[in-house]
């Protein structure tokens, strides 16, 4: 009996022994046979080095990059300005020319164009160059870090982050446009519609159905507070999905084939690049031209039209009463 527990004791101990020894040995065995890194797309901007506790990503790096090619080619601009205008200058001519076109057919005047024109081609360039930049072989130099290729360049917008960023500045700064324009007590009313029910209580004698839509009138100006949030996140994910995805399009036919194959979608990205800042862009002047819109002026004006052809009926039946009298005299 003591043999055989002795025995017994004896298999356990070598069998754990081994089992610890093979479980040491499969990562050296794997380290050894291991030659490559592993370079995976992540949802996340990669941090490249830390300032303090502050991380340094390659998106931001990317970011920076494109605020310095938008200052360095406004710098340029403004030095080549001249009477008769250089090749850069007149390119740039006719862009301006076109783009507050465009902005017209939106805004149906030039003179909100021309207030709106700076922020929303601000924001296209800087998305234009920061789509560009993340499908520029530069993405093919970065560091290794933990056995994994970290670039050093990588969209802006390819990092929610971002994107989340240039959807506020554009939504809020929207609101801020639509006060300036129109007063902060109007911009008020369109979310909190308070002059609802003041007209409904000062129509209840001749309407009194309008207690019944000053409630609804409330209520749609509080969904206007959830539309200008899903605006937010209809701007960032659309431009972040379609960068992000095309980054990894890219990655993924390169792996498939490095020579040749990607060339054709590196020529879609490039389109897909421009017309996102282009639709990113013109939600912006959108946007705009909706906040400095007053709904009252049209509903005061509807209001007196009304009031107009009603004085002209009420005129014109006593006009014909009188001409029957004249007659029957």
């Amino acid at each position: 009996m003591e043999e055989l527990t002795h025995t017994t004791t004896e298999e356990i101990t070598h069998t754990a022994a081994s089992v610890e020894a093979s479980h040491v040995a499969e990562p050296a065995h794997a380290e050894e046979g291991g030659h490559g890194f592993s370079h995976e797309a992540a949802l996340f901007a990669e941090p490249i080095v830390h300032v303090g506790g502050f991380p340094i990503t390659n998106a931001l790096i990317t970011s920076w990059a494109a605020v310095l090619i938008i200052v360095a080619l406004a710098v340029a601009i403004r030095m080549s300005i001249k009477t008769i205008p250089g090749k850069l200058q007149h390119a740039f001519e006719i862009f301006i020319e076109g783009a507050l076109s465009i902005g017209d057919q939106v805004t149906n005047s030039r003179k909100i164009t021309e207030r709106v024109f700076p922020i929303a081609a601000s924001i296209f360039f800087f998305v234009l160059i920061n789509n560009w930049l993340g499908i520029f072989p530069l993405t093919s130099f970065g560091i290794i870090e933990h056995n994994a290729f970290i670039p050093f360049i990588r969209s802006g917008t390819a990092d929610i982050n971002t994107t989340v960023a240039l959807a506020v500045i554009s939504v809020i700064g929207a609101n801020i446009f639509g006060i300036v324009a129109i007063g902060g007590w109007k911009m008020f009313n369109k979310y909190i519609n308070v002059m609802s029910l003041v007209n409904a209580i000062k129509k209840i004698k001749k309407e009194p159905t309008a207690l019944v839509v000053a409630p609804v009138q409330l209520f749609v100006g509080l969904i206007e507070i959830i539309g200008e949030i899903a605006k937010v996140a209809s701007l960032s994910f659309r431009l972040f999905g379609n960068v992000f995805a095309g980054e990894v399009l890219l990655a993924s036919i390169a792996g498939i084939m490095a020579y040749g194959a990607p060339v054709p979608f590196l020529f879609l990205e490039i389109m897909v690049g421009f017309v996102q800042a282009f639709i990113f862009g013109m939600l912006t002047i959108v946007y705009f031209t909706i906040a400095a819109s007053d709904h009252d002026e049209h509903d005061e004006s509807h209001d007196a039209h009304g009031h107009e052809e009603e004085t002209t009926h009420h005129m014109s039946s006593n006009f014909n009463e009188e001409k029957k009298v004249a007659i029957s005299n």
